[in-house]
């Protein structure tokens, strides 16, 4: 799977829709490793699906929530290998939130979950 591959986009009914999401959340639940929230999926969705730079302020606005809630959540993520983060040399202001090997892995294994499941509808 590539991440930045064009979407294909497919039909849902909400019924369906609900059903694939609910099944993902539960084999996320049971495979026993740490849960994300929402936020953080989202959150790292955002970095590994959008074209870099990520900045701390990009993502709040983003998500429409303070950079205070940005920065506890990439705290739990950076701890879980997902994300890192470093000083941008260019506006030392600007924290860079970026891609980890483990950060890729996951998402990509996280994808293939949504997409074999889907199969199954």
């Amino acid at each position: 799977m590539s991440l930045n591959s064009e979407m294909n986009p497919i039909e849902l009914t909400s019924g369906q829709a609900l059903h694939l999401w609910h099944q993902v959340a539960l084999d996320l639940v049971r495979d026993g490793k740490r849960d994300l929230t929402q936020r953080q999926v989202a959150i790292l969705l955002e970095v590994y699906l959008k074209p870099p730079p990520h900045t701390i302020r990009d993502l709040a606005s983003k998500l429409q929530v303070t950079k205070p809630v940005i920065t506890r959540a990439l705290d739990t993520m950076g701890q879980m290998g997902l994300l890192s983060r470093r000083r941008d040399d260019a506006d030392r202001r600007n924290v860079l939130v970026q891609r980890t090997v483990e950060g890729s892995n996951y998402v990509e294994q996280l994808g293939e979950l949504v997409s074999s499941t889907a199969g199954k509808l």
